[in-house]
C-alpha cells in the first residue's frame, strides 16, 4: 500500500475528524504575499502565495490551469481543499488556505490531540535552541537569522535566493540542491510553512528525521496537528485568526504577515512527549 503524502494525510484526517460536514467557502482572496479563505461558518485560513511563477501569462492555456476566478466563493470547502494536491501553485495556495480554515474548525471542535496550544509564543522560542545546536533553516527567516547568528555551533540557510541574505550572512547560504545533506546534519530544523504550497515538504521532513527538534513556522503553518506530529514535526509556529474579515482585507490589499496583528495572534502548537 502506497504511503500517502503529508497533504493527503492532512485532508484525510480532517474528513475523519469533521465527519465530512458540509461547509462552503464564502470568500477567497489571492493577494501578493498571502492567500486567504473564509468559510461560511466564520473560520478563516491563510497560505503563502507563490511568487516568481512562470505560468502566469494572460492566455487561455494558463487561465484554464489557474483557480477559476469569479467562481471560487460559494463552492464546497472540501472541493477547494483538494486544490492543495494540484500541480498548479496558485491552486495549491487556495487549497492550503482552505485546509487551514478547516483545521481551525477542527481544533475548535476537537482540541489538539497529542499537543498543546501556547498563545503569543514565537516559533523560535518554542524551538528551544541551545548554544551547541546545529541549526538548519529552510527559508530565510531574517529575525531568526539575526537571533541565532554567532550564538549556535552552526547555522545554515537553505533558500533559492541568496540575495535575501546580507553580505556578511552569505556564508550561511545553501542552495535547494543541498537541502537533504544540510538538514541531515542539523540538530534543529526550521522549515517555512510555505513549503506546504511550494512543495517538497515530505522530502524535507524525511531529511530532518534525525533532528532533535523540527519546527514548521509562519502563518501558513497553522494546520490540524496530528498528521504533522506523526511525520516528525515537533512545533507548529503559526497563527490563530481572530478577525477573519480583517485578515481578508489585509491580504486583498497586498499585505504581508507583518500586517496580520490586527486580525490574528501568533500561536505555537507543541507536540507533547
Amino acid at each position: 500500500m502506497a504511503v500517502s503524502s503529508l497533504i493527503e494525510a492532512w485532508v484525510s484526517d480532517l474528513v475523519r475528524v469533521l465527519e465530512g460536514k458540509t461547509v462552503a467557502v464564502s470568500d477567497v482572496r489571492i493577494g501578493v504575499f498571502y492567500t486567504a479563505t473564509l468559510l461560511s461558518n466564520g473560520y478563516t485560513g491563510v497560505a503563502f502565495t507563490p511568487r516568481g511563477l512562470t505560468d502566469t501569462v494572460c492566455c487561455p492555456r494558463s487561465a484554464s490551469a489557474a483557480p477559476p476566478a469569479g467562481h471560487l466563493a460559494g463552492q464546497d470547502a472540501w472541493r477547494l481543499a483538494d486544490y492543495a494536491l494540484s500541480p498548479v501553485p496558485l491552486r495549491r495556495a487556495v487549497g492550503v488556505a482552505v485546509l487551514n480554515a478547516l483545521s481551525a474548525m477542527a481544533m475548535a471542535e476537537r482540541g489538539i490531540p497529542g499537543g498543546r496550544l501556547v498563545p503569543g509564543m514565537d516559533a523560535l522560542e518554542a524551538a528551544e535552541v541551545q548554544a551547541d545546536d546545529r541549526v538548519a533553516m529552510v527559508g530565510g527567516f531574517l529575525p531568526f537569522i539575526k537571533a541565532l547568528k554567532g550564538r549556535v555551533q552552526a547555522l545554515w540557510v537553505v533558500d533559492k535566493h541568496p540575495e535575501a541574505l546580507k553580505e556578511d550572512e552569505l556564508a550561511l547560504w545553501r542552495g535547494p540542491e543541498q537541502a537533504a545533506e544540510t538538514l541531515s546534519q542539523a540538530s534543529v530544523v526550521l522549515i517555512t510553512g510555505s513549503a506546504l504550497v511550494e512543495g517538497g515538504i515530505d522530502s524535507l521532513l524525511e531529511s530532518a528525521r534525525n533532528a532533535r527538534r523540527t519546527i514548521l513556522a509562519g502563518p501558513t503553518a497553522s494546520p490540524w496537528a496530528p498528521p504533522f506530529f506523526e511525520r516528525g514535526v515537533d512545533v507548529l509556529g503559526g497563527i490563530r485568526v481572530l478577525d477573519g474579515p480583517r485578515i481578508l482585507q489585509v491580504v486583498g490589499e497586498g499585505g504581508s504577515g507583518y500586517f496580520f496583528q490586527d486580525g490574528a495572534e501568533k500561536v505555537c502548537i507543541i507536540k507533547e512527549s
